[in-house]
């Protein structure tokens, strides 16, 4: 007569377990009811002695998760781009091309605008200005982030969003005419001297002059003397000056159509008088 399991105490059943260094929480209400009770401890044994080969032997074992991380494109893209905008200004400036290549200056940063968004825009203009500070020192640096780096941020910002040329001209010329009054007064605290109004005398003067030279060769009457008013002198400075920066902002539009649509960041295209001066359709 076979005897039942079931007879053993739990405390022997439990030094058994413990014996054999398997759990001692599991009952034999666990086991299942299909197999026999040898089968069951033959299928336990396995499990504490050889368990690589219980694993190894399941039917449907799951598959490894491997956590691959992306590559840090945007990361190195705009690294890449802001030390390309610093050194453009590094080799002009000590090469005395900045009146060459103050066109390209905006592009880069407004470039990582374009693939990446607002953030990596401002990270990317300020990891140029501290790499300009060290190369160059903090005034130099602030020379390229005002007017040129702001410009690009405030360009890739419009272009993203598919604004017209007429708009973002207008409002680059402007933000360009801010930055380099910005510009003036920065130059001026570290000069001692108000640049700004030596620059309108000397333009009054020059004026005057000129009406001298009118006035002896009959054009105009003896009354055009001493009538030249240093404040409309000053708008008239501040008109060619918007005038300039209209041009240069063109350009810069001019510039980036024909560059970045190559590296797959297209900007807005641009009017039909302009496609057609360019012999585009």
């Amino acid at each position: 007569m076979s005897h039942s399991r079931d007879d053993v105490p739990a405390e022997d059943d439990a030094q058994g377990w413990q014996g054999t260094g398997r759990s001692p929480s599991r009952s034999p209400s666990d086991r299942p009811s299909s197999s026999s009770d040898a089968e069951w401890d033959a299928a336990l044994r396995a499990m504490g002695e050889e368990p690589a080969r219980a694993i190894a032997d399941a039917s449907d074992p799951s598959p490894v998760q491997v956590n691959v991380a992306p590559a840090p494109l945007k990361l190195v893209e705009t690294a890449f781009l802001s030390s390309t905008a610093g050194l453009l200004w590094l080799v002009s400036y000590y090469l005395s091309l900045v009146p060459w290549m103050r066109i390209v200056f905006p592009l880069p940063i407004a470039l990582v605008y374009l693939r990446w968004g607002a953030r990596a825009a401002w990270m990317s203009l300020l990891v140029t200005g501290l790499l300009l500070s060290v190369l160059m020192g903090p005034f130099l640096s602030i020379l390229f982030i005002i007017p040129y780096g702001l410009l690009g941020v405030q360009l890739g910002f419009l272009w993203r969003r598919g604004a017209g040329w007429p708009v973002s001209i207008s409002i680059g010329a402007v933000l360009a005419t801010l930055g380099l009054f910005a510009r003036v007064a920065l130059t001026s605290a570290f000069v001692g001297e108000d640049l700004w109004v030596y620059l309108t005398r000397r333009i009054a003067d020059l004026l005057e002059w000129l009406v001298t030279r009118l006035v002896d060769w009959g054009v105009l009457g003896v009354e055009a003397l001493g009538q030249i008013n240093l404040s409309a002198v000053q708008a008239l400075t501040v008109g060619a000056f918007l005038l300039s920066d209209l041009v240069y902002v063109f350009t810069i539009h001019l510039a980036a159509w024909l560059l970045l649509g190559r590296l797959g960041n297209a900007i807005p295209e641009p009017p039909r008088w302009v496609r057609i001066l360019l012999e585009e359709e």
